[in-house]
């Protein structure tokens, strides 16, 4: 099992997109890449986030950069639906180089690659969010959500 964090405005959605996916083991809503300890609740400079365990032998990081792309903005600086705000910018964050070299080549490879705005860094820090933001779309389906509900309902209806 491997691990990569995707960043894609609030984490709500993306985390029930992502733990649709096929060849997606787990997933854990958080924030990445902050200035305050991990103690602060301030989690200045962070941006929302999805760990996501994956297994590599069923699906790639390459295809799930392609995921990432059907429900975010890429062109969008700290805002991805209604959110606004630097913790809700796109971004690829891991602890491995050959992860980070993918994310960068499938953005290098788009005609309009100098035009979009997902960071690819890699992992700095992590915080897992509290228990009453992980899953949160599953417990209330009709909480808001930026990504298109066709969206999610296709790959729900895959897991």
């Amino acid at each position: 099992m491997e691990e990569i964090y995707f960043a894609g405005g609030c984490l709500w959605g993306v985390q029930e997109f992502m733990r649709h996916l096929p060849g997606v083991i787990a997933t854990q809503a958080g924030r990445a890449n902050g200035t305050t300890s991990s103690t602060s609740t301030a989690y200045d400079g962070y941006a929302e986030c999805v760990r996501t365990q994956f297994d590599p032998e069923q699906v790639s990081v390459e295809t799930l950069m392609g995921y990432l792309f059907e429900i975010i903005d890429p062109y969008s600086i700290n805002k991805q639906g209604e959110d606004v705000g630097e913790k809700y910018r796109t971004g690829v964050y891991s602890q491995s180089e050959q992860h980070l070299a993918i994310a960068k080549a499938f953005i290098a490879a788009r005609p309009d690659a100098d035009k979009i705005a997902v960071e690819v860094l890699p992992l700095i820090n992590y915080v897992p969010s509290d228990d009453e933001h992980q899953d949160r779309l599953t417990r209330f389906p009709n909480d808001y959500c930026h990504i298109p509900l066709d969206l999610l309902q296709k790959y729900k209806n895959k897991s």
